[in-house]
């Protein structure tokens, strides 16, 4: 009983925590494959993304959502000396 407690109580706050946004990836190329249908567009560049198809059939093409503006969005951090 009180091991059901502790977990009910445990799920409770874990449910109540503040967590972070979930961040999509925005790569520019999508490797299609025929047999079965999936689809990954986490490819950086055509020749990584041709490497992953290659002997399976699939075949590459640009993402259409991707946004190269979401990279810069990101502002870096610069140390003062």
């Amino acid at each position: 009983m009180r091991t059901s407690l502790a977990v009910a109580i445990a799920i409770l706050v874990m449910l109540l925590m503040e967590m972070d946004g979930a961040v999509a990836q925005n790569y520019p190329w999508c490797a299609e494959a025929i047999k079965g249908g999936g689809r990954n567009c986490g490819f950086v560049s055509w020749k990584q993304c041709m490497a992953t198809v290659s002997g399976n059939g699939g075949y590459c093409e640009q993402n259409p959502m991707y946004r190269p503006e979401l990279e810069s969005a990101v502002p870096s951090r610069k140390r003062r000396r």
